[in-house]
């Protein structure tokens, strides 16, 4: 059985539908493997990220809030926004740098925005919904909530999103889904959609309440408590249910001398 998803290669203008089955995905009518293809990232919008969306993580917190510079916990959600040069797709390479001994890998669920969306209701939110993908929301590790994680966050190939898009149709509950993290093969985190304080369509519409989204824009649903780090050499693949595989390769930066030479 083969599954209809949309994605977009170094080769092509907008994003392709492919069908991916167990071993092999057709594109234009021919099998190919998985790493013949040279993969970008299938979204084109802004990338919004949530904090604070996990259960674990706002019970971890919980009294943190209460005190100075916030005196209360938030609201409404916490969002932040993983810029274009974070951009990164599936097999391509994340690099770490220098300064850096390792970062934190959160996977965790796109929801890819299909129209625009404004003031939703939560009844009519999965009716906004283009379809489902994966995201690697690289960070480097920092304790502080009380001020934008710019420069640990939007670091240059710091999102890796993919491979594809698969159409919400595929996703039968965006809300039970299991979200699984290997580094090396070696299974080191599970997480799971179930887990959320709001659900996808209630995040939708408390997000749409106050600002719009527009079609290709992704809403990541949140990162996990304590999450996994990887160094130069590791490959981390994330896995999630009806979604595929997102994998990359962590290296260290080259960093330029005097006289052009590399370190």
């Amino acid at each position: 059985m083969m599954t209809q998803m949309k994605a977009k290669f170094s080769n092509t203008v907008g994003l392709e539908e492919i069908y991916v089955g167990q071993s092999f995905i057709e594109w234009k009518g021919e099998k190919y493997t998985e790493d013949a293809f040279s993969w970008q990232s299938p979204v084109t919008g802004t990338v919004y990220g949530t904090l604070l969306n996990f259960k674990e993580q706002v019970e971890a917190l919980e009294g943190e809030f209460e005190k100075p510079p916030y005196n209360k916990a938030p609201v409404r959600p916490v969002l932040y926004i993983k810029p274009r040069n974070t951009i990164n797709a599936h097999l391509n390479e994340v690099v770490i740098p220098q300064e850096i001994e390792e970062v934190e890998v959160n996977g965790t669920l796109g929801v890819v925005i299909g129209k625009t969306a404004t003031n939703v209701k939560e009844e009519d939110a999965l009716g906004f919904v283009e379809g489902y993908t994966i995201v690697n929301d690289v960070t480097i590790p920092h304790l502080n909530y009380f001020r934008p994680a710019i420069k640990e966050k939007a670091r240059d190939g710091f999102c890796p999103i993919g491979p594809w898009i698969v159409p919400k149709e595929n996703v039968p509950n965006p809300d039970n889904l299991m979200i699984w993290t290997f580094k090396n093969d070696e299974l080191i985190q599970v997480s799971g959609t179930k887990d959320l304080v709001r659900s996808i369509p209630r995040l939708i519409q408390d997000v749409t309440e106050y600002m719009t989204l527009a079609k290709g824009d992704v809403l990541l649903v949140g990162v996990p408590l304590n999450p996994s780090t990887a160094k130069a050499g590791d490959t981390i693949r994330i896995e999630i249910d009806f979604i595929g595989s997102l994998e990359n390769r962590f290296v260290l930066e080259n960093v330029q001398v005097a006289g052009g030479e590399k370190i």
